[in-house]
């Protein structure tokens, strides 16, 4: 895991530095939207309506836009001077028993590591927490966001459960439901009978999720036995090289070829560069060899 958060729990006078991450994860399976008639991935553009240009995603900026049509355009550095956007802090607002807070208020998990040297103050907190059976209300900024959060105790370790705010809360009333008659004795204890013949303890492990298991199963199969509807992934090829380098590789090629050209020119033998010209030399030489032998016994006879 990595740590998206820094900041540091103030209880009372004792400060516990700590690092946040994320909880929980998602494990659905993503599909891309693709055109039905040649498979091509469909891809989204952030057009301007004004201009009709594509908009890169630095040069946007927000805008709000009031009940009465009013538009207000806030740049990143009008963001950055809000005082929620500098705190790194998780101030407790006070302790509240457990089953005060509806489970319908609770929104996203994080965990809550220690992020100091002699993790004392976070380890006391914690051991405070269990022993008292309470939550601790804190709020803080996390990605330009005030937050309303429980921070309780799992398994020993710091756990963050941010809260929406009440006013995020729909409130309800169908009116299919006014007037309908209580339920009578008879139905009542047959309904509790029946709840207690399906009680037993809580055990996430007892339950999966089947239609993601099954869809994982009905993808694996199908790239298994070469579907039509499979395109297989293309095949590796090396990297080609950029112009940069084939020039570069031509050009020393070009200076081997000179520089052995030479070479060999200069280390082949007579007789290989030119052979007519190597036979006449050596018929020469051979015809010379001859008359000098022949030479002292002219000279010698004519002496005698």
């Amino acid at each position: 895991m990595r740590s998206i958060w820094k900041g540091s729990i103030a209880f009372g006078l004792v400060n516990v530095p700590v690092k946040v991450y994320t909880a929980t994860e998602d494990h659905d399976i993503r599909f891309h939207q693709v055109h039905a008639v040649d498979g091509g991935r469909i891809k989204y553009d952030r057009v301007c309506s004004v201009c009709g240009k594509s908009v890169q995603f630095a040069d946007i900026d927000k805008a709000y836009e009031s009940p009465d049509g009013d538009r207000v355009i806030l740049t990143d550095e009008d963001f950055s001077k809000l005082p929620a956007a500098e705190k790194h802090e998780i101030p407790v607002l006070q302790f509240v028993p457990v089953e005060q807070i509806d489970p319908i208020l609770y929104e996203k998990s994080y965990y809550l590591e220690p992020d100091s040297s002699t993790p004392k103050a976070y380890v006391l907190l914690a051991k405070t927490l269990e022993d008292v059976n309470r939550v601790a209300l804190v709020h803080f900024t996390l990605r330009q966001k005030t937050r309303l959060a429980a921070l309780r105790v799992l398994d020993g370790v710091l756990l963050l459960q941010t809260l929406l705010w009440p006013d995020e809360v729909r409130s309800v009333e169908f009116e299919s439901l006014d007037g309908v008659a209580a339920p009578k004795k008879q139905e009542l204890a047959m309904a509790e009978t029946l709840v207690d013949t399906m009680s037993d303890d809580f055990d996430p492990s007892l339950y999966t999720d089947e239609y993601q298991i099954e869809l994982k199963r009905l993808l694996d199969e199908a790239i298994a036995n070469g579907s039509s509807k499979v395109t297989r992934a293309p095949e590796e090829t090396a990297p080609e090289m950029d112009a940069e380098v084939v020039d570069l590789v031509a050009a020393l090629q070009r200076s081997l070829e000179a520089s052995g050209g030479k070479a060999s020119k200069s280390a082949t033998p007579a007789a290989e560069q030119n052979p007519a010209k190597a036979t006449s030399k050596a018929a020469a030489k051979k015809t010379t060899k001859k008359a000098a032998k022949k030479a002292p016994a002219k000279q010698a006879r004519k002496g005698a």
